[in-house]
C-alpha cells in the first residue's frame, strides 16, 4: 500500500508517527558518528533535506527523546545494536537560523537573540537546585531577546556547559541554515555588522567550547573562513563537490524510481528524469531534489516545484546587475551550453559583485549548475569545472526570472515583441523607449550606473528576447562584440517568418552628431561585416532578412531598419 505523501513536513517525529512517505536516510547518523569530526559544516542547495536530517539527528541523540525507539524501528540505523544504545543518550541543542530574513542589522541580531533565548526558556529546570552557582543563574536569566553582545556570544557555550553538567555528558549542537542571515545581510547591506556578531558567536560555540561533544552546521554555501570562521581550525567542510555524505541529502535515482513504483507512476520515470535529474554531489551522479519529487508524487504531474519554492533574490541581483561577460555566459547556459570556470567554493559575499567567477561558484553551491567534468587550468594549475544548467526545472526557473526583469513594463515589452515580429518600426520605437525608461535603472549596480555602462541593460534586453522568442527563433549573438556593439541574429524556426539581424550601438558624441547617425552606423556595420551571409548560406532569401540598427543614449533609443 502506498504511503501518504505529505508536503512540507520537516519534523522527523511527525513523519514517522503519521507513517508518511519517507526515504530512509538514517545511515547518515552512522556515517557522521563514525567520521568523528568535532564540527562539520555541510553545504547543500535549499530543499535538499537538510532540516529533516537535522531533526532526525536531534530525535536520535537527544535525551529529550530517550526511549523513543519506535521512531527508528524498521530503518537502517536500527539494524545495528551499537547505535540502538546511542538513541537518547546525549543532551542536544538544536536551533535554526532559517527564519532570520530581516532587512536591517538590528532586527537580524534581535531575531538571533530570540532564537537563542528560546533554548534557555525550554530549560529553566536547570535553575532549580544548586547545579548552577548564583552568578550562573543570573547569567542564565540575562539570556533574553534584549541580551547584549557579550551575553549573546557566550550563550550557546554556557548552555552546553550547564547541560553537560546536568546530564554528565558533553553536548551535541545542531545549527540549521547558518548562512541564511549572511545572504540577507549581503542583499540588505549590513554584511560587516552581522559578520562581527556571528564570528564571535561561532568562535565561542564551536571553537573554545570544552563542553562540546560534536556539532553540525548546515547551509547552502560555505561562507569564507576569513569572514566568520577565522578561528575555527577544527571545522570539517563538506560541499557539493565532496564525496562525504554524498548520498545522504537528496534522493538517488533508485530511490526516486522506487517511489514512482510505490505511488503508481512507473510510466513517468523518463519524464521525471528529464525534469529533475542532474544534481551531482561528489562522485554521486543522478541525484534528485526531494522537494520536486515529493510534489510530483503528490500532484501526479511535472512542474517547477523546487525552483519556485523560495526567493532567488540574490541570484537574480547578481545576474541582472552583472556586466557583459556574466550575461554572455548566462546566454550560453540558457542555450544549453557549457561554461568552463575556475570555482572557489568559499563564498566571499563582499566580493560577489566584483570577483571573477564568484557568481558561478554561488550558482553551483545553490544547485542551479551541475558539474559535467573538471580538469586543470594550463595557466594557473587551478581546477576548472565544466558547468551547465542542472535540468529542465532550473532552465524554466531562469527563463521566468528573465521575464520578471521587464515586469514594470509588461504591456510595453509585449507590444514591442509584437511590433518586432510584424516589422512595425514606428511601434518598435515607441514601445522600446517605454521599456528602456521603465527598466533601465533596474540593471544598475548602484556603483556603476547603466548610463556609464549601458551594456548591463541591453545585454539583459537580449536575454529577454532570447526567452520570449525561444519557441519561434534561434537567437545567436556575436561573442566577440566590444563595448558599444552587440549584434543579434534571429534565425526563424519556421521558414514562414522573416530572419532578423539587430545591431546595438551606443551614441558617441565624438563620432556622431545624433542618434540617427548612430543607428545608421549600426546598419552600415551589418552590411560591411556581411552578417546576412550566414543566413543566406542556410537558404534564407535576402529579401526575407530584416536588419535593424539600435542606437542608445542613456534610456533613449532610436531604431532604424532596412
Amino acid at each position: 500500500m502506498a504511503r501518504t505523501v505529505g508536503i512540507g513536513h520537516q519534523d522527523f517525529e511527525t513523519i514517522r508517527e503519521e507513517q508518511l512517505f519517507y526515504v530512509d536516510k538514517t545511515d547518515f547518523i552512522r556515517q557522521w558518528w563514525e567520521a568523528k569530526d568535532q564540527v562539520t559544516l555541510i553545504a547543500r542547495p535549499r530543499r535538499f533535506g537538510k532540516t529533516l536530517n537535522m531533526s532526525m539527528l536531534e530525535k536520535f541523540f537527544s535525551t529529550d527523546h530517550a526511549g523513543e525507539s519506535n521512531l527508528f524501528e524498521g530503518l537502517s540505523i536500527w539494524e545495528d545494536e551499537t547505535y540502538r544504545q546511542l538513541q537518547g543518550a546525549y543532551p542536544v541543542i538544536s536551533l535554526s537560523f532559517a527564519g532570520v530574513k530581516e532587512g536591517n542589522y538590528e532586527n537580524a541580531r534581535r531575531k538571533i537573540c530570540e532564537i537563542i533565548a528560546s533554548q534557555y526558556a525550554k530549560r529553566e529546570f536547570l535553575l532549580e537546585g544548586d547545579l548552577l552557582a548564583q552568578q550562573e543563574k543570573e547569567a542564565f536569566r540575562r539570556k533574553t531577546i534584549d541580551m547584549d553582545d557579550v551575553d549573546a556570544s557566550l550563550a550557546l557555550h554556557q548552555l552546553a556547559d550547564y547541560l553537560s553538567r546536568y546530564y554528565k555528558k558533553k553536548t551535541i549542537i545542531l545549527l540549521d541554515e547558518y548562512d541564511t542571515p549572511m545572504q540577507e545581510a549581503y542583499v540588505g547591506g549590513y554584511w560587516d555588522e552581522l559578520v562581527a556578531f556571528t564570528r564571535s558567536l561561532f568562535n565561542s560555540t564551536f571553537k573554545t567550547n570544552p563542553y562540546l561533544e560534536r556539532a553540525i552546521m548546515t547551509g547552502i554555501t560555505r561562507v569564507s573562513r576569513e569572514s566568520i570562521f577565522s578561528d575555527l581550525n577544527n571545522l570539517e567542510v563538506v560541499t557539493t563537490t565532496s564525496n562525504k555524505y554524498a548520498n545522504c541529502f537528496g534522493f538517488t535515482e533508485a530511490e526516486v524510481f522506487a517511489a514512482l513504483d510505490e505511488q503508481g507512476m512507473p510510466d513517468k520515470k523518463d519524464e521525471v528524469k528529464t525534469w529533475y535529474d542532474g544534481f551531482t554531489f561528489g562522485d554521486k551522479t543522478d541525484i534528485y531534489n526531494p522537494w520536486s519529487i515529493i510534489n510530483c508524487l503528490d500532484k501526479k504531474k511535472m512542474g517547477k516545484y523546487w525552483a519556485n519554492s523560495s526567493s532567488n533574490s540574490l541570484v537574480d541581483k547578481l545576474i541582472r546587475e552583472g556586466g557583459k561577460s556574466v550575461k554572455l555566459d548566462f546566454e550560453t547556459l540558457l542555450r544549453g551550453g557549457v561554461l568552463e570556470k575556475e570555482i572557489d567554493e568559499q563564498i566571499v559575499y563582499g566580493e560577489l559583485s566584483r570577483k571573477k567567477n564568484a557568481v558561478w561558484s554561488l550558482l553551483l553551491a545553490s544547485g542551479y549548475l551541475k558539474v559535467m567534468g573538471k580538469g586543470s587550468s594550463p595557466d594557473t594549475s587551478r581546477q576548472v569545472y565544466r558547468l551547465t544548467l542542472t535540468n529542465r526545472e532550473v532552465k524554466e526557473m531562469f527563463e521566468s526570472m528573465v521575464r520578471s526583469w521587464f515586469e514594470d513594463s509588461t504591456d510595453d515589452y509585449g507590444d514591442f515583441i509584437k511590433a518586432l515580429l510584424t516589422g512595425d518600426q514606428e511601434a518598435m520605437n515607441e514601445y522600446m523607449n517605454e521599456v528602456a525608461l521603465a527598466t533601465f535603472s533596474y540593471f544598475d549596480t548602484g556603483k556603476k550606473p547603466s548610463k556609464s555602462e549601458p551594456e548591463r541593460f541591453y545585454h539583459g534586453f537580449v536575454l529577454g528576447l532570447m526567452v520570449e522568442l525561444s519557441g519561434r527563433y534561434a537567437l545567436t549573438s556575436n561573442r566577440e562584440s566590444g563595448f558599444g556593439r552587440y549584434d543579434v541574429m534571429l534565425e526563424p524556426l519556421n521558414r514562414e517568418d522573416d530572419a532578423m539581424i539587430l545591431e546595438f550601438k551606443v551614441f558617441q558624441p565624438r563620432k556622431e552628431k545624433d542618434l540617427e547617425e548612430t543607428a545608421a552606423a549600426a546598419l552600415a556595420q551589418i552590411e560591411e561585416k556581411q552578417y546576412a551571409a550566414v543566413l543566406e548560406a542556410k537558404g534564407i532569401p535576402a529579401q526575407r532578412i530584416r536588419k535593424y540598427g539600435f542606437a542608445f543614449e542613456g534610456s533613449n533609443v532610436l531604431i532604424q531598419g532596412k
